[in-house]
C-alpha cells in the first residue's frame, strides 16, 4: 500500500486534481465554524473544549481528503472522527452515567466489540451497508437514550435529537453515488454540513449536562 495513492470515491470528483471536489472541500468550513462557535460556548468545561479541538481537526482532515484524495489524507479524515466518537463515549460514561474512571474506560473500549458484532448485521441491508460503520453511532445514541430516559430526560432528548440529525446525514452520505447521474454535484457536501451541526449540538448536550450538574451541587 502506498500512502500517496489517490482515491476517487465521490460523485463530485471527476479526476484526481486538487480542486476536483470544490463543494465537498469548501463545505468542510462548516466543521471549523462549528468548532469555533462551540469553543466560545464551552468556557470552563475543559472536556467540551477538547471536543471542539477534535471537531476542528475533523474539518482539517476532511478538507485534506477532499482535495488531495490520497490514502494518507483518508486517514487524516477518519481518525479524528473515530477519536471524537470514543472520547465522547468516554465522557458520557464518566460524567453522565457517572461510572468510575476504569468503568468509563472499559465502557468506551466496549465500542470495539459492539461495532464488530453489529457491522455484519448492517452489511446485510443494501442501503445501510454503504455507510455501515457510521450507523453504529445513532444506534448507540438511541440505546444510551433509552437507558437514561428516567434519570436524565434532558440529556436523553439531546441524544435522540442528535441521533435523528445523524440519521438524515448518513442517508445523504449514502445517496451520493446513487444519485450521481441525476445530481452530478453529489450529496456528500450535505453530510459535511449536517455532521458539523450534529457534532456541535452533541458538544452542547454534554456541556449543558455538566453545567446543570454544577448548578445542582451549589
Amino acid at each position: 500500500m502506498n500512502w500517496t495513492d489517490q482515491i476517487d470515491d465521490y460523485c463530485e470528483r471527476v479526476d484526481l486534481t486538487f480542486w476536483s471536489e470544490p463543494v465537498n472541500a469548501i463545505t468542510n468550513l462548516a466543521f471549523l465554524i462549528a468548532a469555533v462557535y462551540m469553543w466560545r460556548r464551552t468556557s470552563g468545561v475543559v472536556p467540551a473544549r477538547a471536543l471542539c479541538v477534535i471537531l476542528f481537526a475533523i474539518g482539517i482532515g476532511s478538507g485534506l481528503f477532499h482535495t488531495t484524495a490520497t490514502l494518507w489524507a483518508s486517514l487524516a479524515d477518519t481518525a479524528p472522527i473515530g477519536l471524537f466518537i470514543l472520547f465522547y463515549l468516554f465522557l458520557v460514561n464518566r460524567d453522565v452515567l457517572r461510572l468510575p474512571l476504569w468503568g468509563a474506560a472499559l465502557g468506551t473500549l466496549m465500542f470495539i466489540p459492539y461495532a464488530a458484532l453489529i457491522l455484519p448485521v448492517l452489511d446485510q441491508v443494501p442501503f445501510v451497508r454503504i455507510s455501515n460503520f457510521y450507523w453504529t453511532v445513532p444506534i448507540l445514541l438511541v440505546v444510551y437514550g433509552f437507558g437514561l430516559r428516567r434519570t436524565q430526560p434532558e440529556t436523553t432528548r439531546g441524544f435522540f435529537i442528535g441521533a435523528a440529525i445523524l440519521t438524515v446525514s448518513i442517508c445523504l452520505r449514502s445517496l451520493d453515488e446513487i444519485l450521481c447521474t441525476a445530481w452530478p454535484i453529489g450529496t456528500h457536501f450535505a453530510w459535511h454540513i449536517l455532521n458539523a451541526v450534529m457534532l456541535a449540538y452533541m458538544i452542547h448536550v454534554y456541556t449543558a449536562h455538566v453545567l446543570a450538574g454544577r448548578w445542582a451541587r451549589r
